[in-house]
């Protein structure tokens, strides 16, 4: 069989993911080659993993002839670069959302791969993979709630992680762009058009260092798309419960609504709290077959040749609504695109 030879740069707590799902659980994938600014990275991919070449300069690993791809797990602001360099080099390319951290990057990233069309470009918006939301834009395809002409989406972390957000949230770019792109993108694929207006607000009522920082705990944002249709979408970082993603699409024949409970499974418990279903506590866990499935999807697509159902396009247009919406945020005004 005939394997993709794969090197990945970042293995922070998602690029852990990713390598282990390469290295472990992706048949048609060699994980080839590591490399972090972070040595105690690379020495977990030579110990737990098996990598055998691990490197602290990402050039030298694009110079690498037994890497056919790249997968990129690192902070936003390298995303582009990186992606224009490994494309240059040969290479498939596999990113992480978002995109860039900018539009002006964002169209680098668009150039490059446009100058490269026989390689395979992926980006890593993973909840198009997700069983359920598969399932979603499936039968709306296939007419079952007629038109859909709203998307209500809510995405909340969990009260347990909120101290790394806090320390995050000078550099993330603001709430809605650090944790409401993956809902934009959903948006987008639901209602199969481009947003034409935006506005935000936002709030802090539990943790004041969210606002020192220049941020807010809790954001609401309410769109306009260009066919008619509306979008709202919920972004917090203090859930009591755990992890919290909900999306309910409706239309004019009927409705669908994905992970109204964010249950851990099907299981309950029944004691002296009453019935209990227990949450799932993060990303990691609600979204890993998802991950594993996108995977799988960008190895096959650069083994045959196929280019993958999401563009650098998409990353594009996320992030341009993005900023009209922590602009919106910031201003109080809506903001058109």
């Amino acid at each position: 069989m005939e394997k993709l030879k794969v090197g990945i740069v970042g293995l922070g707590r998602l690029g852990k993911i990713h390598a282990g799902n390469i290295a472990n659980k992706i048949r048609n994938a060699e994980l080839t080659a590591a490399c972090s600014i972070v040595p105690a990275e690379l020495e977990y991919a030579k110990t737990e993993l098996g990598v055998e070449k691990v490197y602290l300069d990402y050039r030298e690993m694009l110079r690498d002839p037994d890497v056919d791809a790249v997968v990129i797990v690192t902070t936003s602001r390298e995303h582009c670069w990186q992606i224009e360099a490994a494309l240059d080099a040969g290479k498939h390319v596999f990113s992480e959302k978002p995109l860039g951290v900018d539009v002006e990057q964002c169209h680098m990233a668009e150039a490059a791969v446009e100058r490269h069309p026989e390689k395979t470009f992926m980006l890593g918006f993973m909840r198009r993979y997700d069983r359920s939301y598969a399932y979603a834009k499936q039968k709306i395809d296939s007419g079952a709630i007629g038109t859909p002409y709203l998307v209500k989406a809510t995405g909340i972390d969990p009260e347990a992680l909120v101290e790394g957000a806090i320390r995050f949230a000078k550099t993330s770019g603001g709430i809605f762009l650090d944790m409401a792109i993956h809902d934009i993108d959903l948006m987008r694929w639901f209602l199969g058009a481009e947003v034409t207006e935006v506005y935000a607000m936002g709030a802090t009522f539990k943790h004041p260092a969210f606002r020192e920082a220049g941020d807010d705990e809790t954001g609401l944002a309410v769109y306009r798309f260009a066919n008619g249709a509306m979008g709202m979408v919920h972004v917090g970082r203090t859930a009591p419960y755990g992890y919290h993603v909900e999306t309910e699409i409706v239309g004019t024949e009927g409705t669908i609504r994905i992970s109204a409970v964010p249950e851990k499974n099907l299981a309950r418990l029944y004691n002296g709290a009453g019935v209990v279903t227990e949450c799932v506590e993060g990303f990691p866990e609600r979204f890993a077959e998802a991950y594993l499935l996108e995977m799988e999807e960008f190895v096959d697509c650069a083994l045959t040749g196929r280019q993958p159902g999401v563009s650098v396009y998409d990353g594009t247009e996320s992030t341009k609504i993005g900023y009209a919406t922590t602009e919106a945020w910031k201003t109080g005004k809506a903001v058109k695109l």
